[in-house]
């Protein structure tokens, strides 16, 4: 009569329902690699260049972060802004009712891709196509520059 039976029995039972549950615990490397952020519709692209926290050049232009200011880097943990001083990374950024810059998230190459609003070439000329348009008053033209209209 062997009376370790039982004993093994549940030692090995024990074990494999611990196996089982740090298994399930334990995250998927894959699915973390694949993961995918969603931004908000307002967020706005820009190069971000941190000179001396909290001012900060957006494009090119001055601009200061908020006081309390979320800079998420590559893998959406937080930064703070003294880490990124001098280095010029591609950014979505979202800003607060003060018009300060509120929350930043660092771009990979991946969301880089993507299409956003904020990085539209600027233009200082006027195609022939649109210098045929009608002109019309948008209440902010000077009052010499209004269109003529002929004395009836």
């Amino acid at each position: 009569m062997n009376r370790c039976f039982h004993a093994r029995k549940s030692f090995f039972l024990g074990l494999t329902a611990l196996l089982l549950t740090a298994t399930s615990l334990l995250p998927e490397p894959v699915a973390a690699q694949n993961f995918g952020r969603q931004f908000p519709a307002a967020a706005r692209r820009a190069t971000l260049e941190v000179t001396t926290p909290p001012n900060v050049l957006l494009n090119g232009q001055a601009e200061r972060l908020s006081p309390g200011a979320r800079i998420k880097g590559l893998n959406n943990q937080l930064m703070l802004s003294g880490a990124l001083v001098g280095q010029r990374v591609l950014v979505n950024y979202l800003r607060d009712p003060q018009g300060l810059i509120h929350e930043v998230w660092l771009l990979t190459e991946v969301e880089a891709q993507q299409k956003s609003v904020g990085m539209e070439p600027l233009t200082n000329f006027v195609f022939g196509s649109d210098a045929d348009k009608p002109k019309i008053d948008d209440g902010k033209t000077p009052f010499d520059q209004l269109p003529k209209f002929p004395k009836q």
